[in-house]
């Protein structure tokens, strides 16, 4: 079960890094996990963790709810080398003079996605539907959809995906709508990450992060189950966490092993967290 404390842990807001996550998408979040997991068919932990996993690839751990497009010419001459073969070319074609014109970055972006995911061609779609929330929806159709999903006017307020009490269910919805949950079941990250990103950039992070997820929220269980002292949900499975799976495991009579993916360890978990409820 995800919670408050476990978001404050994953998603700490103490961090050095810049932007750090506002308290109230952590509490946001948190509030609305039971209820939204369960109604997109999140029903299990791991399943939790695989989104939650791409979540805190998108969007920094909360901290880049919003696409950061603040290129320069240069940049994003390197960044769509099909578009651009220079700085100054860029600028030609974008019609701006430098790259410190205001309109330079909604007009780069206006470009490069227009006519790209329904943006319409010679319009503001490009810079008004770039990438936001949990994760990082992008594009008027995907708007549309998202919206249509969650019952939400996301075409004329793109802004309502990053609302605290929005925030998880337009993140899980889009996780549903791009086909996330079947590849999710069968544990397959890189098939996870396929479907929500179209590639397998950051493919290293998402693997970390779901490792993290799964560990935390298996210390949240194991919290939940009595463990003693109680365990801090940060992911990192250490000796405190090992010393609470094994006592566990022995009062289950399971083998005794310490291993956070023992998966008959997962299964008995499960199953005495879902008699809690």
């Amino acid at each position: 079960m995800l919670t408050l404390t476990m978001m404050q842990t994953m998603w700490p807001q103490n961090s050095d890094q810049p932007r750090r996550p506002d308290a109230r998408l952590l509490e946001g979040v948190a509030k609305a996990a039971p209820a939204v997991f369960a109604k997109y068919g999140l029903t299990s932990d791991a399943l939790v963790a695989h989104a939650m996993a791409q979540f805190s690839h998108e969007c920094g751990n909360g901290r880049s709810m919003v696409e950061n497009i603040g290129y320069s010419p240069e940049r994003a001459a390197q960044v769509w080398p099909g578009r651009f073969t220079s700085g100054a070319d860029c600028l030609a074609k974008v019609g701006c003079r430098s790259g410190d014109d205001p309109n330079f970055p909604t007009k780069l972006i206006d470009q490069v996605y227009g006519g790209r995911n329904g943006n319409l061609a010679g319009t503001s779609d490009g810079s008004k539907y770039i990438g936001r929330g949990l994760a990082q929806v992008t594009g008027r159709s995907n708007y549309e959809k998202l919206g249509t999903k969650v019952n939400l006017k996301l075409l004329d307020n793109p802004g309502l995906v990053n609302e605290p009490d929005n925030a998880l269910e337009c993140g899980v919805a889009m996780f549903i709508l791009c086909g996330c949950l079947e590849p999710a079941k069968a544990n397959n990250v890189a098939g996870v990450t396929k479907k929500l990103n179209g590639g397998d950039v950051g493919l290293q992070d998402r693997m970390a992060k779901l490792e993290q997820w799964k560990n935390a929220l298996l210390q949240g269980a194991l919290n939940r189950l009595g463990a003693s002292p109680a365990l801090a949900t940060d992911g990192a499975f250490g000796k405190k966490s090992i010393d609470a799976l094994t006592a566990y495991q022995s009062r289950k009579g399971l083998e005794v092993n310490g291993r956070a993916d023992d998966p008959k360890t997962l299964a008995a978990v499960e199953k005495d967290i879902a008699a809690l409820q």
